[in-house]
């Protein structure tokens, strides 16, 4: 009884576990996105949301001086440049009106050429007009100063100079990338920021926290000339080559920098691996003045896709198989890759590793209850059925196409009832004890005879026996079974059963009774989630059980119908025709059979069949 509430409680066991699974897979994506368990990973997909995007149309505006190698080459004074040659190319530049020149190089340590030097730069910054914006990678940390040519600078002076000061940096990311950028740095504006303000010529409002960088593209998007070309003016890049034009300049953002690889300014990103300084600058100033198209969604919308994915495949894993729980599971993550992708193209980024943990959780988990719970139920539908089948029927059954759960099937097979004569009557002079040991040696010794030739054991009814043949697998010589069966019952398990009897001492021995029928056989588990049986039911199951009951007070222990008697598949040739009889519930009368036995007279079955009526 315990062992059948046990698996009776399987269903409420499997919607806790599930639930459990559910609540652990969402409690693990939130903690995991609380404390940036994954941000590396997280932040990594950024690059495939990049590279699905394009490349994008960089900002029309954004011109880059790159000092490329070939600049290196054909300028014959060695890096670092002169500042002469620096402000030289300031001058040029300012003499079309820029909207900003953005100088990416620091200007921290003294000029090599001297202070002469240093004053031909000094001279062109003034030049500019104010929109001349240089950058700065180290200040002083209790109040933001700068060095310019190893003299202490404060921001404001250089501001007065018509010097906008900016910081080069970026913030700190996993694996060096440069992904996001801040307002300010160790006290002092970023340069995208103060290039951005000085092209706009309003400062940038202030924000807090990091705002992404909308990469246009790999290195090389945008517009470029060459260090050499802005120096000389000429569009070859040396001091012969024909002219730039008189407009090359105008109305730009130009960012100068260093591009070439041996000056080591080379950063990976979301859309290059190793993108010049100068390049991300751009984009950086192209973000701000764009008005920041990439933001993050609110965070209670990454944690509600935390708990949707992660609740999602556990509730279906309810009423679907595992099969289907994971396929599920992966067009979930499907859509939800799509969907993350379509909110990055449309400026929104959303979280994607977590979300999709908590899915590859929760589907695991499923998965994993949903074995289990099948193994418990398999462990049921043996233990349940193997009390009806032989096992090896029991494993055929579990492979069949209608599996565990063994919803009502439709079979030809053939139904035997059996009965004990005068049992009730002998058993009134026992003991219980004794009854019980009397009836269990009998039962054993009928059961092994159905379960031997493959029969299905239904019910035991007192002394009597329900079986069928040909259910739940279909069994072409089921009445080939059946009849095989009630001649090893009489002739073989009934004779040592008798003799088992005298040699107790509780009398001579039983008569039988026995009741064979072919036909459709409906059958399979019927009951509730507590108790549960299997069952074989229709008019064939209720004309055998008539059948059994025409045996009593004959000559015959053995009547089976005319069609038993056609369904065998090898004829038995010592069958005799009995009777042709009414039974209750047909229409027709029925011809029965039997075997030739040697018995003392008795009524004739009609005469049985008008008692039993």
């Amino acid at each position: 009884m315990k062992r059948t509430r046990l698996f009776g409680s399987n269903r409420n066991l499997k919607l806790l576990m599930l639930a459990l699974v559910a609540l652990g897979a969402t409690g693990l994506g939130i903690a995991a996105y609380a404390t940036n368990l994954l941000r590396t990973l997280d932040l990594n997909t950024m690059n495939s949301r990049f590279a699905i995007r394009g490349n994008q149309r960089p900002h029309p505006n954004i011109l880059l001086v790159n000092i490329n190698d070939t600049s290196l080459s054909q300028i014959p004074q060695q890096w670092p440049f002169p500042r002469a040659i620096d402000g030289k190319v300031i001058n040029n530049i300012a003499a079309q009106h820029p909207k900003a020149i953005a100088f990416d190089v620091q200007f921290s340590q003294q000029s090599s050429q001297g202070q002469k030097d240093e004053v031909a730069f000094l001279n062109a910054l003034g030049n500019a007009n104010g929109r001349i914006v240089l950058s700065w990678t180290v200040t002083d940390p209790s109040n933001g100063d700068v060095q310019l040519f190893g003299l202490a600078q404060t921001q404001k002076a250089l501001r007065q100079a018509g010097v906008q000061p900016g910081m080069g940096l970026f913030p700190d990311e996993p694996g060096g990338f440069d992904r996001e950028m801040e307002y300010s740095i160790n006290k002092l504006d970023t340069f995208a920021v103060v290039t951005a303000g000085v092209a706009t010529g309003h400062q940038i409002k202030p924000f807090s926290g990091k705002r992404w960088i909308d990469f246009a593209g790999p290195a090389g998007t945008f517009p470029s000339v060459s260090f050499a070309q802005a120096y000389y003016g000429t569009t070859t890049g040396t001091s012969t080559g024909p002219k730039l034009p008189s407009n090359t300049y105008t109305g730009k953002i130009v960012v100068i920098g260093a591009t070439a690889p041996v000056l080591l300014d080379i950063h990976p990103t979301p859309t290059d691996p190793g993108m010049p300084g100068p390049e991300v600058q751009a984009n950086a100033i192209a973000t701000v003045l764009g008005g920041f198209p990439l933001s993050s969604v609110p965070g209670w919308i990454d944690v509600l896709l935390i708990v949707v994915l992660g609740v999602a495949v556990p509730l279906a894993s309810i009423w679907v198989r595992p099969a289907i729980s994971i396929g599920i599971a992966v067009l979930l993550g499907i859509v939800f890759a799509i969907f993350v992708q379509l909110m990055f193209n449309a400026g929104w980024v959303v979280s994607f590793v977590y979300p999709l943990g908590a899915l590859v959780l929760a589907a695991v988990g499923a998965l994993a209850v949903q074995l289990v719970t099948e193994a418990f139920e398999r462990i049921r539908t043996v233990d349940l059925f193997a009390r009806f089948v032989p096992e090896d029927v029991v494993d055929e059954v579990l492979k069949s196409a209608d599996g565990l759960r063994l919803g009502g099937i439709q079979r030809e097979g053939t139904v035997m009832f059996t009965d004990l004569r005068g049992f009730t009557s002998f058993s009134e002079s026992l003991t219980p004890a004794q009854v019980i040991e009397v009836l269990n040696h009998y039962l054993s010794e009928m059961s092994d005879a159905i379960l031997d030739n493959g029969g299905t054991l239904v019910a035991y009814m007192g002394d009597g026996i329900f079986a069928v043949f040909g259910a739940p697998l279909e069994q072409p010589d089921h009445a080939d079974r059946a009849l095989r069966t009630a001649r090893e019952m009489l002739e073989t398990r009934l004779p040592r059963f008798n003799e088992w009897i005298r040699s107790q001492g509780l009398g001579d021995g039983f008569r039988m009774g026995i009741g064979l029928n072919s036909g459709r056989v409906m059958s399979g588990h019927v009951g509730s989630e507590r108790r549960v049986e299997y069952a074989a039911v229709g008019d064939t199951t209720n004309t055998a059980s008539r059948i059994e009951g025409l045996t009593k007070g004959t000559p015959h222990q053995l009547l089976l119908s005319d069609s038993t008697r056609e369904a065998l598949v090898q004829p038995a040739e010592d069958l005799v025709f009995v009777d042709e009889v009414d039974i209750r519930g047909r229409v027709s009368r029925m011809k029965l059979w039997g075997l030739n036995e040697s018995a003392p007279p008795s009524p004739a079955p009609a005469e049985a069949a008008q008692t039993t009526a």
